[in-house]
This record gives C-alpha cells, structure tokens and sequence, in this order.
C-alpha cells in the first residue's frame, strides 16, 4: 500500500495542519488518531499558526499556545454601542435622573475633541444621577467554561470620561464578575471622581485590569454613571464614551 499521512515527518505533518481552520483543527482533525491528537494539543502547531497570522507573545509568557491562539481571534471590545452611535441600544438598567442621559456630537459645548479621531459622540448626564448598565454573556461571546475557569485569562476594563469646562461633576465606575447565578465573584468600584466647575474639559481614561478571579465567571457587568454638581437643568453633568471590556490573550 501506499504510504499514508502517518510517515510523513512530524514537521511537514504540522505544517499541513497549520493550513487548516483553528475550529477543524479541535474538533475534527484531533478525533483522528493518537499522533493527530498530540501534534494539536501541542505547542508546536498553535506556535507556527501565531507565527503565520502574526501573533506574537514572548516565549517565557507562554503557558497555552492553543488557548493563545483563540483568544487572540477573539479579542475585541465587548461592550456594544460604546458611544451612542445607537442611542441607548444595548444598554440596560438605565437611571435617567434630571433630563436623562443624552448623546451629543464631539467636541461639545465648552468641550475638547477626543484622543481617538474614530470616536464621535458621547453620552452625558444630567442634574440628578444618571447610570446605565450593560451585561456580557461570555459564553455566547464565544469564552468556553473550561477556558475562563482554568486559564482565566485576564480581563481589561476602559472608560473615559470628561466635563465641561464650565461645569463641576462626578463619575463612578462598577465593574462586576458575576458566576451563572449572578453571584459577585470580584469586583471593581471606582472612587467618586469629583471634577470642580473650572476645569480643562480633558478626556481622562480609567482602566482596571481582572487576574486571577478563580473558576464559575460567566457574565460581566459594566456600569457607569454620574451628574452634574451645579443642578443646572439640561446636560451639564459627566460625559462618558468609549467604553471597553477585553478578554486578554
């Protein structure tokens, strides 16, 4: 007979698996046989499909090439609508103290445009409390039990925030890991900034890195909020955009 598969060197073999989809590479091509098996779990494949697809990680970081590999794909910002292109859409658990929340055009009234010039609207509170909540699903975001409860990779939170310059305001940030019953397993509550009514109007990021938060976390939950400090009636209190939440690889 013919020589199969099976005589070719291992080397060659990875290479040809290389060329293969991530999800055949798991779900079929492991099924095949012991060797196949071993070469996908193993290092060596994930680490020449990184190099292929240009991702890259320091060797002394590496722990699951496999893992890696997926997460990297994966990593984007989960929150949905981060800057009111779609009004309040998707966002939930909204309190719309005073006027309410209200999404207005960069730069704004006694504004400052943006760090980012793809970002161009914000949402802003107003004279009493203003908060809105979202909730990400891990799993239906593609983040599997066994990944986030042996890897537990890490998860980074972002916002921005800023005033206008003629008017004082505070913001509050609470970000919570909650399990499948929608326990808190961790936890990140911002203090209450307070920013005085003569002010540069500045963007400012605020970011709280999740490590090591142990197994069972299946949702996340973002909030965010605040109000203006004078009670001026209208849309003088914090404004907030471009909210972030990432799976690290």
């Amino acid at each position: 007979p013919a020589p199969g598969m099976e005589s070719l060197p291992e080397a060659v073999l990875i290479r040809i698996l290389a060329s293969i989809p991530a999800v055949d590479l798991v779900l079929v091509c492991r099924l095949v046989c012991c060797q196949w098996k071993n070469l996908v779990d193993g290092a060596a494949l994930w680490i020449l499909k990184c190099q292929q697809e240009g991702l890259t990680r320091a060797e002394s970081d590496a722990e699951n090439w496999q893992n890696f590999y997926f997460l990297s794909k994966k990593r984007k910002n989960l929150i949905k609508n981060p800057c009111g292109e779609e009004d309040l859409e998707h966002w939930r658990e909204v309190e719309n103290g005073g006027d309410g929340w209200k999404i207005e055009e960069l730069p704004g009234d006694f504004g400052k445009e943006f760090p980012s010039e793809e970002v161009h609207k914000y949402f802003v509170t107003s004279y009493e409390w203003c908060r809105k909540a979202q909730v990400i699903d891990l799993r239906a975001e593609g983040y599997w039990e066994e990944l986030m409860d042996t890897t537990q990779p890490k998860i980074m939170v972002r916002d921005w925030y800023a005033a206008r310059s003629d008017a004082g305001c505070v913001y509050e940030l609470c970000v919570k890991l909650l399990s499948e019953s929608e326990d808190v397993l961790a936890e990140y509550k911002s203090e209450t900034v307070t920013i005085p009514q003569e002010n540069d109007a500045n963007w400012t990021e605020i970011s709280h890195t999740f490590s090591s938060y142990g197994p069972g976390v299946r949702f996340v939950r973002f909030e965010h909020g605040g109000q203006d400090t004078l009670f001026w009636k209208g849309w003088y209190g914090v404004r907030v955009t471009n909210s972030c939440v990432t799976v690290e690889p």
